[in-house]
């Protein structure tokens, strides 16, 4: 947890911030939201795998210290009640609060904020490589092994434990065919060409149990 803690007050203060205090108060939040106990996938394994991939291939990022405060804050809100892109927003809606009482420039607040709102669809335009690495960087799981793969969607599964299985199954083959229609599930030209094919065949096999 300490080592965790450290990578987000170094991504703090690489962007701007100027409240060492405030920094801390962020940090604390943030990691309370991702241990909270009904989360099984959106915990701090999939912040720091998401937090590894953004390191990785920072040299690739515009800003990374920014895409990596939108790691942290990405599922800092994750109600698995919620529909639509509420978590989303309240995540971004957080990242503006606690960025701002962390001392980070306007500018980099708003940034993070975009870049948040990103993860709600994983759909980057243009040129955007830092868009293009947070959601690259959250996608990274789809083109695990598929017995990884497939602890990932049992987990979601428990996330979803209120839901009868018949609209669990309907709304997560809908979240799949949105994955799949996607031009390009990976928008880096290192990671497209390394991740798409796995990522596509573990979608497609798992939206094939989801049928009946």
């Amino acid at each position: 947890m300490g080592e965790l803690i450290a990578r987000w007050r170094d991504a703090a203060r690489g962007a701007g911030a100027t409240d060492p205090a405030g920094v801390d108060r962020a940090g604390a939040r943030l990691l309370a939201g991702w241990r909270e106990p009904h989360r099984h996938y959106h915990t701090l394994t999939h912040l720091t795998a998401v937090l590894d991939v953004v390191d990785g291939h920072a040299t690739l990022a515009r800003r990374p210290d920014l895409v990596r405060l939108a790691a942290w804050c990405h599922d800092a809100v994750y109600d698995p009640r919620a529909g639509g892109d509420a978590n989303e927003r309240a995540s971004a809606a957080l990242a503006d609060r606690l960025l701002a009482d962390a001392g980070l420039p306007a500018g980099a607040v708003a940034e993070v904020r975009r870049l948040v709102l990103l993860t709600a669809g994983h759909a980057v335009t243009g040129d955007d490589p830092d868009g293009a690495l947070l959601c690259d960087a959250d996608l990274a799981v789809l083109a695990d092994p598929p017995p990884a793969y497939d602890r990932y969607a049992a987990a979601v599964r428990r996330e979803y434990a209120h839901v009868p299985d018949p609209d669990f199954r309907a709304g997560r083959a809908r979240v799949l065919e949105s994955l799949l229609a996607l031009p390009r599930l990976y928008r880096l030209p290192t990671l497209h060409s390394r991740w798409e094919t796995p990522a596509r065949t573990n979608l497609t096999r798992e939206l094939a149990t989801l049928h009946p």
